[in-house]
């Protein structure tokens, strides 16, 4: 490629990046508001009716879950089936929210339900059943904690591919530092900052899993097409899993289809594990656990693939080598 032609591809690449990058973070960041947001309704019919039918009102923005009774909605909150609840009785309105799932969808709900009942010239008790962590009230430790794993998945990917490790040996690094980088993230947010509040080790290995997800899956494009692949998975994981991972938020508060591509995305999965291994005693942990050792597995296959193939291409560029030989002597 001529100097004026790799001119032109710098000139031309770098504002499409940008223009992306704006995209993927920006557009998220302007369209937060609750779609299907699952939120539950405690009490008999006949008084609940009439909050069902206001809540109705807000289009699209809720989704009702309804429950007999307060104890059902309680466990429907600790089991992550809903991010708060409404129980209304003849006497009484109870809010009950989780800031531990989400302190931005917490305080909407409470500002949502409040506002409703001044209309109606009613008062509302509010309970946090799962509260956040007192060190992290806001859940802005939480958050800041998605792109550093990102980050240090591209790096331990990228590492592994330029450093010229293959097969085996590659996928024995990636593990080794992806345990390693757990441990760390567990030693930092569990026992010095104190915002992570479940078992240690079952925090370390969420870190530890969202780690190989992200590393395994750059490592793995770049065994399949070379160089190339660490960029077109470094993208990947930057562009699309961190801005819609729903992390400073939750997934529902994100415009479609943003909120279920974070989902099924490393940076998105990790993190709706961690606070469901963080907060929840591992509650609705299965989905985001799948993804994230469905994203390691193949990657890593990938991995041994890639050297498998390239083994394979190296012994018959040998054969043929050998095959002109004699003919050269001859």
């Amino acid at each position: 490629m001529s100097v004026t032609r790799r001119l032109i591809a710098v000139v031309l690449l770098v504002p499409a990046l940008a223009a992306t990058a704006l995209w993927a973070f920006a557009w998220p960041a302007a369209r937060t508001a609750p779609r299907d947001l699952p939120l539950g309704v405690a009490g008999p019919a006949a008084v609940t009716a009439p909050l069902e039918q206001r809540l109705a009102g807000h289009g699209d923005a809720f989704e009702i879950h309804r429950y007999a009774d307060e104890a059902a909605a309680r466990d429907a909150i600790a089991q992550r089936t809903v991010y708060g609840a409404v129980v209304v009785t003849a006497d009484e309105t109870e809010l009950l929210t989780a800031s531990a799932a989400s302190p931005v969808v917490a305080q909407l709900l409470q500002q949502a339900v409040t506002r409703q009942a001044a209309a109606d010239g009613t008062a509302v008790r509010t309970a946090d059943v799962v509260p956040a962590p007192s060190a992290d009230p806001r859940g802005a430790a939480l958050t800041a904690s998605v792109l550093p794993l990102a980050l240090a998945g591209i790096m331990a990917g990228a590492a592994v591919t330029l450093l010229g490790l293959r097969g085996v040996r590659a996928a024995l690094a990636l593990t080794g530092a992806a345990v390693l980088v757990g441990m760390v993230a567990a030693a930092l947010a569990h026992s010095w900052l104190g915002v992570l509040t479940g078992g240690w080790w079952a925090e370390a290995s969420v870190f530890s899993l969202s780690t190989l997800a992200v590393s395994a899956a750059v490592a793995g494009c770049a065994a399949l097409l070379g160089p190339a692949g660490i960029g077109a998975g470094a993208l990947v994981m930057m562009f699309l899993g961190n801005p819609f991972s729903g992390a400073g938020s939750a997934p529902q508060m994100l415009p479609e289809p943003a909120g279920a591509i974070g989902q099924w995305l490393p940076p998105g999965a990790g993190t709706t594990l961690l606070r469901s291994v963080a907060f929840f005693d591992g509650a609705a942990a299965t989905g985001p656990a799948l993804t994230l050792s469905c994203w390691a597995v193949l990657g890593l296959g990938a991995v041994l693939l890639g050297a498998r193939l390239r083994s394979r291409a190296a012994g018959a560029d040998a054969a043929a080598a050998g095959e002109r030989a004699p003919a050269l002597v001859g």
